[in-house]
C-alpha cells in the first residue's frame, strides 16, 4: 500500500522552505534564501531517491527466481 505520510512530509518541507525563503528575501538576504531553497529541494530529492531505491529492491525481489 502507498504511504500517504510522504506526501504530507514533502508538502510541509515545501511550505517551510517557501516561508523561510520569503522571510530571508524580505530582510535582504537573497543569497541565503536561495541556499535555503536549494536545501529544501535536496531534502525532497533524497526522500524521493530513497523511495525509488525501495521500489527497485521490491521489483528485484519480485523477479528473483530461486
Amino acid at each position: 500500500m502507498f504511504d500517504y505520510n510522504i506526501i504530507f512530509k514533502i508538502a510541509a518541507i515545501g511550505i517551510l522552505t517557501a516561508v523561510v525563503a520569503q522571510i530571508l528575501k524580505n530582510i535582504g538576504k537573497d543569497e541565503i534564501a536561495t541556499i535555503a531553497t536549494l536545501a529544501g529541494v535536496v531534502v525532497v530529492l533524497l526522500m524521493a531517491l530513497n523511495m525509488i531505491s525501495e521500489l527497485f529492491e521490491t521489483v528485484k525481489q519480485l523477479f528473483l527466481i530461486y
